[in-house]
Parts: structure tokens; C-alpha cells; sequence
């Protein structure tokens, strides 16, 4: 390694390191306190969409969780928030408030790309998200964290397989 690489790498650590304790932290601050559970793919036409981990206590289905999507395409924020609206209906919830949480989503979703990540937490009071391992905000609605969460683990999710990945019991 010559000497201008060696300097530029110790500019680049001395760059960084008043936020190496934050990006040390960010993947566990949603998750603490919560046990890792399973993990999967979600294919659309074939196509890897995003990976999504599930942590949870001793009943993954029920709060408090945390689901962790690492997207794999880019996708508008829009089309997130309508692809929710959409999986949410098909589960049976009220047209009233998907009018409300629809637009909702909209303005907390944003467009994603190729190796970004949210993670929703879901507690019993609502559901609060972060991009990135930065706050996006939250919906304070139990019936909301319910429903959205739901995409992925109501029993009658469209996504089966993923919803039995993400629940499978972690070895040891």
C-alpha cells in the first residue's frame, strides 16, 4: 500500500469516527430486546424484490417485532405505500381507514433503491419505521401496526412461503 492510499484511509476512519458508535448501534436498537426468528425472499415475476428478517419474543406474530426489508430493486415510495393498501384490503381491512393510511404511507415511505433497507417495529400501540437506520416516523394505530404487519404474517397472506420462513423457530 503506497502512502497516499494509507492517507486516505486514515482520513476516511478520521472522517467517520464521531458516528461509528451510532452505525455500530443502528441494526440493534430496533431489535433490542428481541430474539432473531427467520428470514426470506419476496419474488415478484421472479424477480428478488427484497429479503425481509424477522425478530419478535417468544410469539413472532404478536408484538412487539421488528421486520427488516433490504430491498433489492428500486421502488417508489408510492408504489410501496399502494402495494400495502392493496395486500392490507385483500386481508379485509375497513376501506375508511385504508383511505386515511394510504396516503399515510405515502408521505413516510420513500423511494428505495438496490441496498436500502426499513425496518418496521411494531409495538402494541402502533407501528414506527426507519430507513436506513434512521427514523421515517410512525402510525400511533394499533389496528394499522396490526394490518400492515399482517402482510406478512396473517395466515392469509399472498406471500406464504415468506410468511412460513419468517416464522420459522430459530435453531439452538
Amino acid at each position: 500500500m503506497n502512502s497516499s492510499t494509507a492517507r486516505r484511509r486514515l482520513l476516511l476512519v478520521l472522517a467517520i469516527w464521531p458516528w461509528l458508535p451510532a452505525l455500530a448501534a443502528e441494526p440493534a436498537a430496533p431489535v433490542r430486546g428481541l430474539r432473531r426468528w427467520g428470514q426470506g425472499e419476496f419474488r415478484r415475476f421472479g424477480f428478488l424484490v427484497y429479503e425481509a428478517t424477522l425478530w419478535g419474543g417468544d410469539d413472532p406474530a404478536r408484538p412487539p417485532l421488528a421486520l427488516r426489508l433490504d430491498y433489492r430493486r428500486n421502488i417508489a415510495g408510492s408504489a410501496i405505500a399502494e402495494a400495502s393498501v392493496k395486500e392490507m384490503r385483500a386481508l379485509g381491512a375497513d376501506e375508511a381507514l385504508l383511505r386515511r393510511w394510504g396516503p399515510e404511507m405515502a408521505r413516510l415511505f420513500p423511494d428505495v433503491k438496490s441496498g436500502d433497507h426499513i425496518v418496521g417495529v411494531y409495538r402494541p400501540e402502533g407501528a414506527s419505521f426507519l430507513f436506513n437506520g434512521r427514523p421515517l416516523g410512525e402510525i400511533p394505530e394499533p389496528e394499522f401496526a396490526r394490518r400492515f404487519f399482517g402482510i406478512w404474517l396473517d395466515p392469509r397472506t399472498s406471500a406464504p412461503d415468506l410468511r412460513a420462513a419468517l416464522l420459522r423457530r430459530p435453531e439452538g
